[in-house]
């Protein structure tokens, strides 16, 4: 290969790159992590209104529909939960598709029908948050069979955030993908009050609830996270999180992730 010729190229890989990070640092898009718990006995309610009617208004109004979740285990709410991400295209972009969603006369209408014998939805949490560097691109996608999803969160020490987040960056995906984990997304959430600078949220994916066992298990005894977390935790002066917590879910009938 001639000078002029490969002086192109690396000025054109360049060029990728910078446009590639200009893209990155001008995403506004916001996911949202949204968990319902039902009144007693009205789980199969919340369901069957979101799967005949609040999704597809969601959608009406902007909002991405990316999974929707059943927890699997009954100390996280199984039978009486849903857990969901919805995706907006900003912030701002979200507080005005809630507020045309909720005047939606269609969605009213759903609403009122759906709460004839009283309530269905005892409490409603919200999670804004934003996609890591790391985080690989979100498709809402099928498989079959379904995937078992874990949504796991971990919490830092004051200002460990970015340790967590290099020590994924740079062993812990990688890792992951070696053992069978797939990983789904990785998130921050964007609010003081729900853990802004000290969370990381991330979703991933198993063929099964026994795959998942050995995979971590697999993972967890590999040489090369053991050097990684010890590394990682050495140089940080101890653990790189205070609080972990992992909940298993299957994807709904009509979640488009599944």
């Amino acid at each position: 290969m001639n000078y002029p010729t490969l002086r192109f190229l690396t000025g054109s890989f360049l060029l990728l790159c910078a446009v590639a990070g200009l893209r990155a640092a001008d995403d506004t898009r916001v996911y949202e992590l949204r968990t319902y718990t039902a009144t007693p006995g009205k789980i199969a309610n919340v369901l069957a209104r979101f799967r005949d009617h609040t999704t597809r208004i969601f959608e009406k109004h902007g909002m991405i529909n990316v999974g929707y979740f059943s927890p699997m285990d009954a100390a996280d709410g199984a039978g009486e939960k849903l857990v969901y991400v919805l995706e907006h295209a900003s912030r701002a972009a979200a507080t005005a598709s809630w507020a045309a969603f909720n005047a939606d006369p269609e969605w009213v209408e759903a609403r009122k029908a759906s709460e004839a014998q009283g309530k269905i939805v005892a409490k409603a949490e919200s999670v804004f948050m934003s996609a890591a560097d790391f985080s690989p691109a979100l498709v809402s996608k099928a498989s079959t069979p379904a995937r078992v999803f874990e949504l796991r969160t971990y919490t830092t020490p004051e200002n460990g955030i970015d340790a967590l987040n290099a020590r994924f960056r740079d062993h812990t995906r990688a890792l992951f993908a070696q053992h069978g984990i797939v990983s789904v997304a990785y998130w921050h959430p964007t609010d003081a009050p729900k853990g802004a600078g000290r969370t990381l949220i991330y979703l991933l994916a198993y063929p099964s609830r026994e795959a998942a066992t050995t995979a971590w298990a697999a993972f967890r005894a590999d040489p090369k996270w053991i050097a990684a977390k010890t590394a990682s935790e050495t140089k940080a002066g101890g653990s790189l999180t205070t609080d972990v917590k992992s909940v298993f879910l299957t994807p709904t009938d009509f979640s488009r992730m599944k």
